[in-house]
């Protein structure tokens, strides 16, 4: 009988958009420090902002800082208030006016994961447009993101759409659903956010991550309450965390898992501490 191979042990990162007060570079540094595999890169105005005048300066300095720290990169885009300072996560690409402009920030973004060794890029839908009809929101959503899964596979990239609360595509099922509509392509993976997935979807924690598997290109991970769209550090929330990393691992899944807690800013360095020492004592061996 042949004996099992042992799962390899999950990669841990940590977002830079928990670490808003610190420069990129020192969040990098403590980072890596405090033994994280990678970093889950938002695109935001206070650390890598796309818009940049040298922003090609910026990401060849940022590769070379990245390898020299051995640390792994996944570009995130779900800064809420980069397009619009009035409302989050807008416009979308289901927007009537200003889809293109969530068209080039994706662009850009894919530009700089090919440039930094990111495998994908994070998206996500954003909220339905007031007033329009559910069957014509599906339909601008599919046309936009095959737009920009046009750009990726020229940059060999893959994107990770992310469900989240509050949006048009909030559940692991509506992903599935959007990627049928697309005809089931390569490099349309998921971002599986397990707060996210505790917080709204109505399957098991388990069978999320079952169902997502087969295209899982990143996750996200956090404590949250059921119904809750709040980002908590580990063991504040209700989630039961080694069946969801023993899932994982038995998925094969050997991506990111990144701490995604928006709040820790105040107290960065500890809750990025903190939360490694929780998830490697939560992951089974």
């Amino acid at each position: 009988m042949p004996v099992p191979v042992p799962e390899e042990r999950l990669r841990f990162g940590f977002g830079t958009n928990g670490f808003a007060l610190h420069r990129l570079d020192d969040a990098l540094t403590v980072l890596a420090d405090l033994g994280y595999d990678s970093v889950g890169l938002t695109l935001d105005h206070g650390h890598l902002d796309p818009f940049a005048p040298d922003l090609g300066r910026q990401v060849e300095r940022l590769a070379g800082r990245l390898d020299r720290l051995g640390l792994a990169v996944v570009v995130e885009t779900g800064a809420p208030y980069l397009l619009d300072p009035w409302r989050q996560h807008t416009p979308t690409l289901m927007s009537a006016l200003g889809a293109e402009r969530r068209v080039d920030l994706l662009a850009r973004a894919i530009r700089v994961a090919a440039e930094l060794g990111s495998p994908a890029v994070q998206l996500s839908s954003g909220p339905a447009p007031e007033g329009v009809p559910e069957e014509e929101a599906w339909k601008r959503l599919a046309a936009g993101c095959e737009e920009v899964l046009d750009i990726a596979r020229e940059h060999g990239v893959s994107l990770g759409f992310e469900p989240e609360p509050d949006m048009f595509v909030d559940t692991v099922e509506r992903f599935l659903e959007l990627r049928n509509r697309l005809g089931d392509p390569d490099r349309f993976g998921i971002t599986l956010d397990i707060g996210h997935a505790h917080c709204v979807d109505p399957l098991p924690l388990v069978r999320c991550v079952e169902l997502a598997a087969p295209y899982l290109v990143n996750v996200q991970i956090e404590d949250m309450r059921r119904g809750v769209h709040q980002h908590l550090e580990f063991g504040v929330g209700e989630i039961d965390f080694p069946p969801v990393l023993a899932a994982l691992k038995h998925s094969g899944y050997q991506g990111p898992v990144s701490v995604e807690i928006q709040g820790a800013s105040l107290d960065a360095p500890e809750v990025a501490r903190r939360s490694l020492r929780f998830l490697k004592a939560a992951e089974p061996f």
